[in-house]
C-alpha cells in the first residue's frame, strides 16, 4: 500500500508541475462544452423561440394565397417578408440572405375553386342518377408552389418545411371542398353542416417511470454528458505522453531497480488520473448548473441523479485510463502517442455517438458503435440524464467499461513484461 501511495504522489507532483497540461485538462473541455452548447441550443429550442425569416411572392392574390400568408404569419416558426419579384427572391436565397422563399402561382385560388366545384358537381350528379355531362372534368393544370432553398440548408430542414407546407395546403383544399359541398346542399351560407375541426390530434408525451418526473430533452441535457465523456477520454493524451517521457528519460529504468511492480506504477497513475476525470466531470456539472442559466442556456437538471452520474463518470474514467495506460506502454515516442491518441479519441467519439446519434448512422456503423467504450458511457449517461433509470439498468454499460479497463491494463502489464524480459 505504501508503494502505491508513493507512486500516486509521484504522479501528482508530475501533474501539478505542468501548468499548461492542467489548463488543457480542465479549461479546454469547459470551453468546448460551452461553445458547442451555445451553437446547438437553437436546435433544441421550441419553434416559438427561433423564427426564421422567409420570402413570400404572392402571384395569386386570392383566398388560398391569403390563407397561406396568414397561416405563415401566425406560425411560431416563420417571419414572412412579402416580395413581388421572383428573380430577386431567387438571388436573395442563392446569396444566403434568406434560407427559404415561397412563390405562389397565379390563379391558384380561382383554379382550385373551379376544380373543387366541378368535382363536387360530378359527385352530386352521380348520386342523383344524372348522366355525366360531357366536358364536366376540369381542364385546369396542376398548380406548382415553388420553394427556393438556400444551398447551405440541411436536408432535414428542407423536408420539415416541405412537409409543413404540404399539410397546410392540404388543409386549405379540404376546407374548400367542405365549403363547395355546403354551397350545393344548403341555401344558407351561414349554416354549417360540416364539422371542419380536426378529428385527429397529436399529443407529445415524454415517457417516464412511475414516481419519476419526465425530463424534457434540451441542448444542455444532451451536450453535458456527451462532451464530459469526450473530455474524460481525452486524458489518454497526457497520460500516454507522460509514460513515454518517463521511458525516454530513464525514469522507468530506475523504477525497475526498485522492488516495485509495473502494476503498482500503473496503479499510481490510475489513482491520479481518475481523480482528474472526476474533477472534470464535476466542473462540467457546475457549469451546467450555474453558468449556463447566466448566459441564457437551459439549466442542467440533475435532481436526484448525481450519485448515479458520478458512478458512470467513475467507470468511464477507468475505461479512458486503461486505454491511456495501454497506449503509453506500447508507444515508444511522443510522436507516436500524441497523434495516435488524439485520432483514436476522435474516432471513438465519432462512432460512439458523441457527434452524430447512433440511430442516424448506417447499419454497419451502428453495429461498429457497439464496440466503442464511449458508446457504452454515453448510453449510461443518457439513461441517467434523460430516462431516470436506476443502478440496475446501467449495470451492463458500467460492467463493459470496467471490463475494458481490466482488459487494457492486463494487456499493458503483459506487454511490458515481455518487452523487458531478459
Amino acid at each position: 500500500m505504501h508503494k502505491l501511495l508513493a507512486s500516486t504522489y509521484k504522479e501528482f507532483l508530475l501533474l501539478i508541475r505542468d501548468i499548461g497540461g492542467i489548463a488543457v485538462l480542465f479549461l479546454m473541455p469547459l470551453l468546448l462544452v460551452i461553445t458547442i452548447t451555445i451553437v446547438q441550443d437553437g436546435t433544441f429550442k421550441t419553434l416559438k423561440e427561433t423564427k426564421i425569416p422567409i420570402l413570400l411572392v404572392d402571384n395569386d392574390n386570392g383566398q388560398v394565397s391569403e390563407n397561406i400568408r396568414e397561416t405563415l404569419k401566425n406560425s411560431d416558426q416563420f417571419t414572412v417578408v412579402i416580395s413581388s419579384d421572383e428573380r430577386k427572391v431567387q438571388e436573395s436565397v442563392q446569396n444566403g440572405e434568406y434560407q427559404l422563399a415561397i412563390v405562389i402561382p397565379e390563379d391558384l385560388s380561382k383554379d382550385l375553386d373551379l376544380k373543387v366545384s366541378e368535382n363536387v358537381a360530378t359527385i352530386l350528379a352521380k348520386f342523383s342518377g344524372e348522366e355525366e355531362i360531357s366536358g364536366r372534368k376540369s381542364k385546369t393544370n396542376t398548380k406548382e408552389v415553388k420553394l427556393y432553398f438556400d444551398p447551405a440548408t440541411q436536408f432535414s430542414f428542407r423536408n420539415s418545411v416541405k412537409s409543413g407546407i404540404d399539410q397546410m395546403v392540404s388543409k386549405i383544399e379540404s376546407q374548400t371542398i367542405y365549403k363547395a359541398f355546403q354551397e350545393e346542399l344548403t341555401d344558407d351560407p351561414s349554416e354549417e353542416i360540416f364539422d371542419t375541426e380536426p378529428f385527429i390530434r397529436f399529443t407529445e408525451i415524454v415517457p417516464s417511470k412511475a414516481g419519476r418526473s419526465a425530463v424534457i430533452p434540451n441542448s444542455t441535457q444532451h451536450n453535458i454528458p456527451a462532451w464530459s465523456l469526450f473530455a474524460i477520454f481525452f486524458i489518454i493524451l497526457p497520460l500516454a505522453i507522460n509514460m513515454v517521457k518517463e521511458k525516454n528519460q530513464g525514469t522507468f529504468v530506475r523504477l525497475r531497480t526498485q522492488p516495485v511492480s509495473y502494476a503498482t506504477v500503473l496503479g499510481g497513475k490510475t489513482m491520479v488520473f481518475l481523480s482528474v476525470a472526476l474533477i472534470q466531470f464535476t466542473l462540467m456539472i457546475l457549469v451546467g448548473l450555474y453558468l449556463f442559466p447566466l448566459i441564457g442556456l437551459p439549466k442542467l437538471d440533475v435532481d436526484g441523479r448525481l450519485p448515479l452520474l458520478f458512478v458512470v463518470a467513475f467507470f468511464a474514467g477507468l475505461a479512458a485510463i486503461g486505454l491511456g495506460l495501454l497506449l503509453g506502454s506500447i508507444a515508444k515516442t511522443q510522436e507516436q502517442s500524441a497523434p495516435f491518441g488524439a485520432t483514436l479519441v476522435v474516432i471513438l467519439a465519432a462512432i460512439g455517438g458523441v457527434w452524430v446519434p447512433v440511430f442516424a448512422m448506417p447499419g454497419f456503423m451502428q453495429t461498429l458503435s457497439q464496440l466503442s467504450p464511449m458508446n457504452w458511457g454515453l448510453s449510461a449517461f443518457y439513461d441517467v440524464f434523460l430516462r431516470n433509470v436506476g443502478l440496475g439498468e446501467i449495470l451492463p454499460e458500467i460492467s463493459l467499461l470496467f471490463g475494458f479497463f481490466i482488459l487494457t491494463v492486463i494487456i499493458a502489464v503483459i506487454y511490458n513484461e515481455r518487452r523487458n524480459a531478459v
